[in-house]
Formats: structure tokens, C-alpha cells, sequence
């Protein structure tokens, strides 16, 4: 008999009794609303009639903390005895998986995906991070996110997806912290990056499009940082007198760095595409992932426009 069913049995609403449950066990309404994806105040209705129901108070606070009444305690018993002798099943939720690039995962999704994960604790989500056309070739994902050309969304996934959607074109430009260079100080031509030391993300060392940036970088016998971490890069920018190559959006993402776009004359872009596997694009939570996807970069355009 399924977990509905078992609380039928005991006379209270099945929608009542999971409130209930799962208010008690985690201790916290807000919690408890965020494991049920659904609002407190919606939760706090839903327990509010099933104590008129039972005509009891079922909580009661102590200590900051939220604690049941000898009601609850003894409500919370009956159910957890007609739980187990049901053998109720949990239901398994869809494992949905999201490929991105690592920058974009970073500067522009990570913010809505958090807020997703507190809206809706049941989730299944496995976030697979691409640093590398390797990487992106060996992946299999329901929702992919890449960095390619303007022109072409290859190379792309090997399994078979949908259409590439374009999201974004992303334009790139060395930059560095505010804190580590006055107005006047600051670099202008490529012969002024000699007195800074320059970072380099490694990934960066295969992209066709940064031929400017990477001939500079590989022209220098000192000063020079090569890492495999895209936020450890972020990072030394910050935090140090380091130039380093990224998207002009990422001032909008941390107010403390500044671009410096008189050094290269050539523009240095890449796009970002989106697509859905083919087998999966017509499964709800799919189709979830991908509308969150469209709103974060709709909510966020000022960031890519010139």
C-alpha cells in the first residue's frame, strides 16, 4: 500500500500528513517547505488545518528551536508504525544531468542553480563541469553548455541532441584589479604589459580566437602563470597586480576588476550554446532545466551587450 493509502487509513489527508512528517523530522518550517518545494506559508496553512482537524496544537517553540507537543509526538508515532507496516516506498526522482563550462557555470548559472536546489530539495541533479573540447567529447548529459566559435557550435557533444541554441556571444578582454592600478598606471599597449605579470587559464592555450592573448603569453620568459583552475585564476587577478584574459562580463560579476580594452585591436569573442539530448528533451525536468537556463541569460543580457 503506498504511502497515501497508509495515511488515508489513519483518517488524516495524505497531503496533511506529509506536512506534518517532514515539519517534524527536519525541526525548521523553512526547511521542511524547502524539502516539500513548496512555499512556508503553504506549509503553515496545511498545518494549521490539520491541527483544527485534530482540534490540538501539534508544535510548540523552545529554545530557537521548533519542537512537538505531546499531540505531535504521539501523531508523529502512529504514523511512522502505519508507515512501517505498509512498507511504504520512497519515489525515485529523475537524475537530471547538466554539462557547462566551467567559466559559465561559475560567473553566470551557479547563482540560479543554488536557488533552485533551496526552491526544491528532492532534486536529482549531477553537474558534470567541461574544461576542455576533451572533456566535452567524453560527457553524456541531458542539458549541455559550451563555449565555441561565433560561427559554429563545433566541436560539440558526440551523443545525438537537439538543435545548438545560441545564448550568448561573449567577448574577452584582458583585465585586472582596481585596488592594483591607478588610472594613469594602467597598461594602454602591449609594450606596457612588461612591468605586470600575466595568468593564464590553460584551457584558454587551445581556443583559436585568443591567438592575440596567447602569442603574448608565450612570448614571455618570466612573469608569467600558467593554472588549471579557472577560479584560481579569477582569484590572482583579484588579489594581486596580475592582467589576465576574460569575459567582458565579469565586471558586472565582481565590481573590482576592470577591463583594459585598448591593448588588442583585434576582438576576441566566443559563443555560448545550449542544447538537449535527443532522448531525454521531452521529460518535464529537463524541460525545467533548460527554461531556468533561457531566464538566467535573459535576466543577465545587459551583461553581454557591448
Amino acid at each position: 500500500m503506498s504511502l497515501m493509502e497508509t495515511t488515508c487509513a489513519a483518517g488524516i489527508d495524505p497531503v496533511l500528513a506529509q506536512s506534518f512528517r517532514v515539519s517534524a523530522r527536519c525541526g525548521c518550517f523553512m526547511q521542511a517547505a524547502r524539502s516539500l518545494n513548496i512555499k512556508s506559508t503553504q506549509l503553515r496553512k496545511h498545518l494549521a488545518q490539520l491541527e483544527s482537524q485534530l482540534q490540538c496544537s501539534l508544535f510548540s517553540h523552545q529554545d530557537n528551536g521548533l519542537a512537538l507537543s505531546r499531540e505531535g509526538l504521539a501523531l508523529q508515532a502512529q504514523l511512522i508504525a502505519l508507515a512501517h507496516a505498509r512498507d511504504s516506498p520512497v519515489i525515485e526522482q529523475p537524475l537530471i544531468r547538466l554539462a557547462v563550462a566551467e567559466s559559465i557555470l561559475h560567473d553566470i548559472l551557479g547563482r540560479d542553480l543554488v536557488a533552485l536546489l533551496r526552491r526544491n530539495a528532492s532534486v536529482r541533479l549531477d553537474i558534470i563541469t567541461l574544461d576542455s573540447e576533451l572533456s566535452l567529447q567524453a560527457i553524456s548529459a541531458d542539458v549541455v553548455l559550451w563555449l565555441a566559435s561565433t560561427e559554429s557550435p563545433l566541436p560539440g557533444p558526440s551523443f545525438a541532441i537537439s538543435e545548438p541554441q545560441r545564448l550568448a556571444r561573449l567577448e574577452y578582454l584582458p583585465h585586472i584589479a582596481k585596488r592594483y592600478s591607478r588610472v594613469a598606471a594602467r597598461p594602454d599597449s602591449l609594450d606596457d604589459l612588461a612591468d605586470f605579470m600575466l595568468v593564464q587559464w590553460q584551457h584558454d592555450r587551445q581556443v583559436e580566437s585568443f591567438r592575440p592573448w596567447n602569442s603574448v603569453v608565450d612570448q614571455r620568459l618570466a612573469g608569467v602563470v600558467q593554472l588549471h583552475s579557472y577560479g584560481l585564476m579569477l582569484e590572482m587577478i583579484r588579489c594581486s597586480a596580475c592582467i589576465g584574459l576574460l569575459p567582458r562580463y565579469i565586471s558586472q560579476f565582481d565590481r573590482g576588476l576592470i577591463a583594459l580594452p585598448e591593448l588588442f585591436e583585434q576582438p576576441m569573442q566566443r559563443q555560448v550554446w545550449m542544447a538537449v539530448n535527443a532522448d531525454t528533451q521531452g521529460q518535464a525536468d529537463v524541460q525545467m532545466l533548460v527554461e531556468l537556463i533561457r531566464n538566467t541569460f535573459t535576466e543577465r543580457r545587459e551583461w553581454f551587450e557591448s
